[in-house]
């Protein structure tokens, strides 16, 4: 049973606990044997899920840590810039109106800004793609290895 994983390369390469057993092996093999195998198997591959759930999540880490520090910076540098501008604004209405009509004039700009920028926060929020691979690697163990609800026999 191989579980290979498409995209960055992650692959959690389950390979079974020995050799591939052929019919006459597990003919002559008791129930014990056979059920230790498949205990072996589980095990395995569940530490291999969890390997690729741990890697995938220090991958992706790496990248929105990164992001973030560069985001930081901009952020801090269009600041500055929005800083300034607001006050050269508010400089220049002044010298047609109130200087507190002025200001609100700026905040309300300001406001505007506010929320179209939470407006596409929201809407890239919305997209963050989590655990892709461990995911779909997960919908691919067999659903008899899936808990069910009590009293549910099949």
């Amino acid at each position: 049973m191989s579980m290979p994983t498409q995209g960055s390369g992650l692959d959690s390469g389950y390979q079974p606990a020995g050799d591939p057993h052929t019919a006459e092996e597990v003919r002559g093999s008791s129930l014990g044997d056979l059920m230790r195998q498949v205990t072996t198997d589980l095990s395995t591959l569940m530490r291999q899920e969890v390997e690729l759930a741990k890697a995938e999540i220090r991958q992706e880490g790496r990248k929105a840590g990164k992001a973030a520090g560069l985001f930081g910076g901009a952020g801090f540098g269009g600041y500055m810039v929005a800083l300034f501008v607001s006050i050269a604004l508010w400089q220049f209405l002044d010298n047609v109106m109130d200087s507190g009509l002025a200001a609100l004039i700026v905040a309300v700009i300001w406001a505007a800004v506010a929320a179209v920028l939470y407006s596409m926060a929201k809407k890239n929020a919305e997209r963050i793609r989590g655990l892709k691979q461990t995911n779909d690697s997960v919908q691919r163990i067999p659903d008899a290895l899936k808990p069910h609800p009590e009293g549910v026999t099949r």
